[in-house]
């Protein structure tokens, strides 16, 4: 690793807010004590360098526990790293890393990695903080996100250009044991398969930016994390599966992987404002998880005719019987069309309200449960014969527009009101089929935090974030078995989960 030496200045509060500095060699003290013994924080400034590292595993800059600040430099980062385990969950082979509780602010910078796993701004755990801004990422190898977070870091990013061309690698990214994303203008584009503009295994939120995908999801969710777009255009083109586990192409996928990279419960997605342009499949596909969807103001366009607006559909993970979709969905001041598909595994709980219009069938093959409220003000208007086992409305909210609605069984009549009852959505996912203390399944409440064990940790499920066929260093070669193991079967992987195809799942 090529390291050079970096200014100090001493920030040193005084009652006319001004600052003293003075140059010295980096040191491992934060903090120093003046002739009235008080005590000032030590920032490492560094700014107008290059920092090139080419080392398998190593970074071009690590900051650990300090507090600095860096620039109008330039950050190139070659080299792989030899377990791809520690360079998703725990930041090896970074191009920039931050770790234990440092605070790193980045200014006006570039950073350039071409390598496996070689992720570009790394914050990794409780208390690290990453502030970039106004800066440019590329990252051209497999498994290699533009921002990456885990084991509870932060991440602020701002007005930043990010694009990623590899393999499973998300330009905003984070992984097992998640954190808190916070993202504010900027373009965010990926080329890759399996690699979404945005994959969330933490609590994301992005405003006013442009994301685009050119051969994946726009978007994954897995497990009880959550997407917030404010004010964001973006554009989907999910053109080739990445995973033997669904056929399913789709904008939004939102789903549990039961790998122990997310934790299980209530997903949540959120859109408020912006665009959302999805131009193969269905907009919107949620598997093996309960999740709340929320659409407001915001225009949601699917060129696909043959896509759906929302499939809640079983895939290969969990178990079969049980891993449907879970869903509740709320369009709030939408003009929305596009039919619901509910699978008979699956179940949805939809809100129309704030004048809101949906324009679509629900149910058409009459296999789900459904729960349809419509506010007063809002209408639902059919384009086919739909099934639904509750309704709530007023008397002038359904437009049945020649098709017929059938709520629980019974036909219903243009005009009634009527009031019905929820369904009630559980906002647990299905296992994988494995049985209870299985080898590879993390013990309950371990390291699904991220936080990194001491020495090995045989049998931690691999992190799937990884192209198909890729597998990680130390597994036997050859993709994946189709499919989960039987319920009560170690199945035909040592007992491992079923392994989380790289980034996308799809």
């Amino acid at each position: 690793m090529i390291r050079k030496k970096v200014l100090l200045i001493l920030a040193i509060a005084t009652a006319a807010a001004m600052s003293v500095s003075v140059t010295a060699c980096l040191a491992s003290n934060n903090s120093v004590t003046d002739s009235s013994d008080t005590t000032a924080e030590v920032v490492n400034v560094v700014t107008g360098e290059e920092f090139n590292n080419s080392k398998d595993g190593e970074h071009a800059i690590e900051i650990s526990g300090d507090t600095a600040e860096y620039s109008n430099i330039k950050v190139t980062k070659t080299g792989d790293s030899t377990s791809g385990d520690e360079a998703d969950f725990y930041g090896d082979n970074a191009a920039v890393f931050a770790t234990d509780g440092a605070t790193l602010t980045l200014t006006d910078i570039v950073v350039d990695t071409n390598g496996t796993h070689a992720n570009a701004v790394f914050s990794y755990g409780e208390g690290t903080t990453v502030n970039i801004s106004n800066s440019k990422i590329t990252t051209s190898g497999n498994c290699s996100g533009g921002l990456m977070t885990t084991g509870g870091g932060t991440m602020n990013a701002t007005n930043l250009d990010i694009h990623t061309t590899g393999n499973s690698s998300a330009a905003i990214r984070s992984d097992r044991g998640g954190g808190t994303v916070n993202v504010d203008g900027g373009t965010y584009v990926t080329d890759g398969t399996g690699s979404p503009a945005i994959y969330s295994t933490a609590d994301i939120t992005v405003s006013n930016a442009t994301l685009k995908s050119t051969a994946s999801e726009g978007v994954v969710v897995e497990g009880k994390n959550s997407v917030t777009l404010n004010n964001v255009n973006l554009t989907a083109d999910h053109n080739k599966n990445n995973s033997d586990k669904t056929n399913n192409l789709n904008a939004v996928m939102i789903y549990q992987s039961m790998s122990g990279d997310a934790s299980v419960g209530l997903a949540t997605f959120t859109m408020t404002g912006g665009s959302l342009t999805n131009k193969n499949g269905d907009v919107f596909f949620v598997n093996n998880t309960a999740t709340t969807i929320t659409l407001e103001n915001a225009e949601i366009v699917n060129q696909d005719a043959n896509g759906v607006f929302l499939r809640a559909a079983a895939a290969g993970w969990g178990s079969d019987g049980s891993n449907g979709g879970k869903v509740n969905l709320y369009l709030k001041k939408q003009a929305q069309s596009g039919d619901i598909v509910v699978d008979k595994v699956s179940a949805l709980n939809l809100y129309l309200s704030d004048g809101t219009t949906y324009t679509g069938t629900v149910n058409g093959a009459n296999e789900g449960e459904v729960y349809v409220e419509i506010e007063s003000g809002s209408k639902w208007v059919l384009t086919g014969d739909s099934y639904i086992t509750g309704l709530t409305c007023d008397t002038d909210a359904i437009d049945l527009n020649g098709h017929k609605l059938y709520v629980d069984g019974n036909i219903y009549s243009t005009g009634t009101a009527s009031t019905g009852t929820a369904i009630t959505i559980a906002t647990e996912s299905s296992s994988s089929g494995r049985p209870d203390g299985m080898p590879g399944e993390p013990p309950s409440g371990d390291r699904t935090n991220g936080e990194k064990p001491s020495g090995d940790f045989p049998g931690d499920p691999p992190s799937g974030e990884r192209p198909q066929g890729d597998p990680p260093s130390g597994d036997p070669p050859g993709d994946p078995p189709s499919g989960d193991p039987p319920s009560g079967s170690p199945g035909g992987n040592g007992g491992e989960p079923p392994a989380k195809p790289s980034e996308t799942t799809t």
